[in-house]
């Protein structure tokens, strides 16, 4: 069931519906099922996490590079992006697993190319500075992952910010043209900011993203476009 107050479009009950031909700017997932979610190389479980209901997103057994669930909704360009998220090294990950989870935007029908903005949860609270720098990263999917962006420019595509495994986490992501700007935890200032993002300015969809050997839980997802 969806309800709509003025411009925004709200999914109750937590059922997400593909909403491509309505007319609103804003529109709501709970994320308490998968349903209208699609899949790519993760397995999608209703839980609850911390007291709160979500989806719980692992790797597939046979996952493949990138993991990810796809939000039915309208293709967006510019706007700003909602989330609650949580994340951890999953059982059995090995020593570089961090917990990796964030949201992947603009991508394109095909999933070939996607821009990505992602927490490192376990960097927050490192006893290591050089870690905790690496606390949050942008990566554009396929041609600049984390590698490539550190080698090339270090320091420039990730920074520090207070996190902890498990804790549930509020992501902003706003997105204009070629810059996007990530906000955690209500903070007034983003925590990053992008102002070359590797793709062109186009519509995408948006989807809920992991990285290797990570267990995440996602809820109330809010999506507001800035036009076409």
């Amino acid at each position: 069931m969806i309800r709509r107050a003025g411009a925004v479009a709200i999914v109750a009950s937590g059922l997400a519906l593909s909403l491509r031909a309505a007319p609103a700017a804003s529109w709501r997932v709970a994320l308490t099922d998968a349903n209208g979610v699609t899949l790519h190389g993760v397995k999608a479980t209703a839980t609850t996490h911390d007291g709160k209901r979500a989806l719980q997103l692992v790797e597939a057994s046979a996952a493949p590079a990138e993991a990810f669930a796809v939000v039915s909704g309208p293709l967006v360009k510019d706007g700003r992006i909602d989330v609650d998220l949580a994340g951890r090294p999953a059982a059995g990950a090995d020593a570089g697993a961090r917990g990796f989870v964030g949201v992947a935007f603009r991508m394109t029908a095909d999933r070939a190319a996607f821009e990505c903005l992602y927490l490192r949860p376990t960097n927050g609270r490192a006893d290591d500075q050089l870690r905790r720098n690496h606390s949050t990263q942008y990566i554009s999917f396929p041609d600049y992952p984390w590698e490539r962006l550190r080698r090339e420019t270090p320091g420039v595509y990730e920074s520090y910010v207070d996190l902890a495994p498990s804790e549930w986490t509020h992501v902003r992501i706003d997105v204009r043209d070629r810059r996007a700007a990530l906000y955690v935890n209500q903070a007034p200032q983003p925590v990053l900011i992008v102002n070359d993002l590797k793709l062109a300015p186009a519509a995408g969809a948006v989807a809920l993203w992991i990285g290797p050997g990570t267990e995440a839980w996602f809820r109330d997802l809010v999506v507001t476009s800035a036009g076409p």
